[in-house]
């Protein structure tokens, strides 16, 4: 097992402030992502599904509704405390680091959606967390990673946003740092002061290519948007990869 305490995901993911910053994300851009890319994937009824970094379970809860049997895991206790609920006998939550093996050859598509890669601190440990990964897959499976494009992503940041949410004032500040694209979220709420940390690896094409070749994944299709639009490394928002084991 891995020490979480300095590591900004084991504060950020697990504070109610994560909860109400995002609650407002396009629930129906992600769903119509993925029924895209399961239609793509041909996935079958009879297949296992996981969902990496599965939040809240949302989106586990509606492949689920869609006839798939899901189990969703996350880092966060909370996050997962909030998705026990909706469990039901082809739906299952745990509370995982991915850094960890979860089963053996036993999904036949495993889904990272939404940027949940690349949070840790050395490169080596997104390694180890492809691997363990890909131990779950079963031969002949399929991967599929949604990660920003690091090249559009660091065009675009935002130096300076403010957000006022039920009262609560968040000020968002992006930069470059080490390697990494980070997000200062800066909050004040009834007079008190809070600061939170997002890193995520700026992961480019090529160096994904490499973490592939290390864990012995067959790169199948690469996709720019939640279209299914072709890669452009200039000008797509997603750095979509589909991979078999």
């Amino acid at each position: 097992m891995y020490q979480q305490e300095e590591e900004w995901f084991s504060t950020w993911f697990n504070s109610p402030y994560y909860h109400i910053l995002y609650r407002n994300q396009d629930v129906q851009e992600a769903h119509a992502f993925i029924d895209k890319l399961i239609a793509h994937l041909n996935t079958k009824l009879t297949y296992q599904l996981l969902e990496m970094g599965c939040g809240n379970g949302q989106h586990a809860v509606y492949l689920n509704q869609k006839g798939y049997t899901v189990t969703g895991l996350d880092f966060s206790e909370k996050n997962i405390a909030r998705a026990k609920p909706l469990e039901n006998e082809q739906l299952h939550f745990y509370q995982h680091d991915m850094r960890d093996i979860f089963r053996t050859a036993y999904y036949d598509l495993i889904l990272n959606l939404f940027t949940r890669f690349g949070y840790f601190g050395s490169e080596t440990e997104n390694v180890v967390a492809l691997r363990s990964t890909v131990s779950a897959i079963k031969p002949g499976g399929k991967l599929v990673i949604d990660f920003m494009n690091t090249n559009y992503a660091i065009q675009h940041l935002s130096s300076s946003e403010e957000k006022v949410i039920d009262g609560i004032l968040f000020r968002i500040s992006e930069k470059v740092e080490k390697g990494f694209i980070v997000k200062t979220i800066s909050v004040t709420d009834q007079g008190q002061e809070h600061t939170f940390y997002e890193k995520v690896r700026a992961l480019t094409y090529d160096q994904f290519m490499e973490y592939f070749r290390m864990t012995s994944l067959r790169l199948v299709n690469v996709f720019g948007s939640y279209d299914l639009e072709p890669y452009n490394p200039d000008t797509s928002e997603r750095l979509i990869f589909v991979l078999k084991k």
